[in-house]
């Protein structure tokens, strides 16, 4: 496969994670970066050898580059993914895909008229423990899936980001921000969802930074901050899940799944690897083998010493794969859209106290192949 040169715009705290990936990646070529503040641009093209950091316009005017991933804050999502469809430009955006899902089905409706591809995070529904569960329920080890419990539970990021406001407006908030992960998981395990009901409330009006260098700021919370759901999907499943960043401690596990024939635990999907366990009928847990996936062994030190796995960017690798190869993309924009519909289903639902039916459905991607690395998006 020959490399394709991609952009990057929007050099804040997440780049880091996709520039490391690329650099990793025999697949692609960072060609330039580009950022509102040119330093900021200036400064991870420095870091990690990037041949330009680039006006806006001057990356999306490039014709060499093919791909552009965009890491703008949520607000800032819709606008730029419609500047590089424009551009003629396929797009990978991190999540959410957009601030709404009306701007979603709007974006998804300017790529295919101008034909270019839409993709985006999360990806690590492509990690080896994610696709380990998914080949067990595939293969019928618990059955038909029938019900389940999704968490994910915290007291905020105002305590560790540097600039944590756009967590708490619109477009923010635990369930656009972490619940396209699980989400996303869960319709990669079970196939899409049909219908949601769910409670929200916001926690707290105001909450104060704690993070350097603005320890001490206050921040105004505009958007719901605890969500319980419940997910319906086609498949008869019916899952619950809980987000929050109200939460100053919990022992609750990412994801149980229950199955006819036993059960699963699922590892944090906020995640690439970890460690899945199944019980099939009678028997005890046991461990879910995660080795003949790629994508799972550890490469990253967490803030508080566990090591973790940290593939992003092979949704986008997956892409590039896939355009030159002329076959569907996993972290497709229809799925992203799908998901995206659920979240904002969610908080509909809290709000006006009843179902809402979903309008968009997609097929569960593709299983990931077995193997040891990127190679397996080339097979």
């Amino acid at each position: 496969m020959e490399p394709i040169n991609i952009g990057i715009i929007g050099c804040g705290v997440i780049s880091d994670s996709y520039l490391k990936g690329a650099a990793r990646s025999a697949y692609i070529n960072v060609k330039a970066v580009a950022d509102m503040r040119p330093e900021a641009a200036a400064a991870k093209a420095k870091e990690y050898g990037v041949t330009a950091a680039a006006s806006v316009e001057a990356l999306l005017a490039d014709p060499e580059i093919s791909i552009v991933i965009n890491l703008t804050v949520p607000l800032a999502h819709a606008a730029v993914n419609q500047a590089i469809v424009a551009a003629g430009k396929h797009v990978y955006a991190e999540k959410p895909l957009c601030a709404s899902f009306a701007e979603a089905r709007d974006l998804l409706a300017a790529a295919a008229k101008a034909g270019v591809r839409v993709g985006g995070a999360p990806d690590t529904f492509m990690g080896a423990s994610h696709q380990a569960c998914r080949r067990a329920i595939d293969g019928g080890r618990i059955g038909k899936v029938i019900a389940g419990a999704a968490t994910v539970l915290s007291h905020g990021m105002e305590h560790w980001h540097p600039n944590p406001d756009f967590f708490f407006i619109r477009g923010g908030g635990p369930i656009l921000d972490l619940g396209p992960y699980y989400v996303t998981d869960l319709v990669q395990l079970l196939g899409p969802v049909k219908r949601v009901a769910a409670e929200t409330c916001i926690g707290n009006l105001e909450r104060t930074i704690t993070s350097q260098p603005r320890a001490g700021e206050k921040l105004k919370v505009e958007v719901e901050t605890t969500a319980t759901a419940l997910l319906s999907f086609a498949s008869g499943a019916t899952i619950t899940l809980t987000a929050s960043w109200d939460v100053w401690k919990n022992k609750r596990l990412p994801f149980e799944l229950y199955g006819v024939d036993g059960s699963m635990l699922v590892p944090d999907p906020n995640f690439f690897g970890g460690a899945p366990e199944i019980a099939e009928q009678g028997a005890d847990w046991a461990p879910l083998d995660i080795s003949a996936h790629p994508f799972g062994v550890p490469n990253r030190e967490l803030r508080d010493g566990r090591q973790v796995a940290d593939y992003r960017i092979i949704g986008l690798l997956d892409m590039a794969a896939a355009i030159q190869q002329g076959r569907p993309h996993r972290a497709s924009g229809e799925l992203t859209t799908h998901v995206l519909e659920v979240l904002e289903a969610i908080g509909t639902a809290g709000a006006e106290k009843r179902w809402v039916d979903l309008t968009t459905t997609c097929a569960q991607p593709d299983p990931v192949p077995l193997g040891t690395g990127e190679e397996v998006f080339a097979a």
